[in-house]
């Protein structure tokens, strides 16, 4: 697993989405009070490729690089990996950003309608483009991407487009509710899924909840989010 490091002080563990957002870009400014741990996904570039990735093996690949204290924060996939790792982890802290848990509430009938929208995503023969784009409009995310797709982009969504699905992700949440570290749960304010998702975590993390909006399920980019970040993380050193 690539894993770039960027600053100093308290370590932030960032853990990527489907699809890409290696690197954080949006996060970058916090280096200046935060050590940037950002890890690369194995399967994603400049990783091989690999036919199948598993959140279940990929959360012990995170274990991995985990240290005693870390603020762990994940997005979307990298939600679930972040949620199936951290009851084996001794974090400061968690923080997940529309983690598609979908399991957690799966008794709510607008979840089992974005499963159902998603389910034949997983195997297709769609090409790269197609698929990404069909994924990014299901989701609620602003398609953007550049046609054809660059080289390194199109790779990420092979990848993505291998990963085993995460509505079967069983999420421990009485062992994380009684972890002595502390959880955000934020999701973008646009889907009532992923806001149903997120609020069954609420409840059974024992969380803080807050909305993020502005940049749809891509919430690494939405206007706020760094300061949501550094008010949590810093209440949870204290």
């Amino acid at each position: 697993m690539h894993v770039e490091t960027l600053g100093s002080g308290p370590r932030l563990v960032l853990v990527h989405g489907s699809g890409g957002n290696a690197g954080w870009p949006s996060q970058q400014e916090l280096a200046d009070r935060y050590t940037l741990v950002m890890p690369t996904r194995s399967g994603y570039p400049p990783n091989p490729p690999q036919e199948d990735i598993d959140f279940d093996v990929q959360a012990g690949e995170l274990l991995e690089i985990l240290e005693p204290g870390d603020h762990l924060v994940g997005h979307s996939y990298g939600g679930v990996v972040a949620l199936v790792s951290a009851p084996h982890a001794e974090l400061g802290s968690l923080v997940v950003l529309e983690p598609p848990a979908f399991r957690v509430a799966r008794d709510h009938p607008v979840v089992e309608r974005l499963v159902a929208k998603l389910k034949p995503l997983w195997p297709t023969d769609l090409p790269p483009e197609d698929f990404l784009r069909r994924f990014v409009e299901t989701v609620g995310a602003v398609y953007n991407a550049p046609s054809p797709l660059p080289p390194g982009m199109e790779a990420s969504v092979r990848a993505m487009m291998v990963e085993r699905a995460p509505w079967e992700a069983v999420i421990e949440l009485d062992g994380l509710a009684s972890a002595p570290f502390p959880k955000l749960v934020v999701s973008g304010g646009h889907s009532e899924a992923f806001d149903a998702i997120c609020d069954a975590l609420e409840e059974g993390l024992c969380a803080e909840r807050r909305v993020v909006g502005g940049a749809g399920h891509s919430i690494p980019r939405a206007p706020g989010l760094n300061e949501v970040l550094s008010d949590f993380v810093d209440r949870a050193t204290r």
